[in-house]
């Protein structure tokens, strides 16, 4: 887990609610995530949470994310990095 300092300094705060809502629900074992229902749940629109996780997923050492499948809204496959 990030310590606060290291989130505030490293992302900004859509990211940082992105990272928060991924490590609660990596935690409770799930893996697929639609763009939407993760706008949704964390009052960010689709497409800042498209933009951001693009972001995460080219320098978050936390989790993998990679684009799974567009099917109404942008898949995301998200798995706990081994580091």
């Amino acid at each position: 887990m990030f310590t606060k300092g290291t989130l505030t300094s490293t992302y900004n705060e859509r990211q940082i609610t992105l990272i928060t809502y991924l490590e609660d629900r990596v935690k409770e074992g799930k893996n697929f995530f639609k763009s939407k229902y993760i706008a949704r749940e964390t009052g960010l629109s689709s497409k800042e949470v498209g933009t951001n996780m693009g972001l995460l997923a080219e320098n978050c050492p936390k989790f993998t994310i990679q684009k799974y499948s567009y099917s109404n809204s942008t898949t995301w496959l998200i798995t706990p990095s081994q580091a």
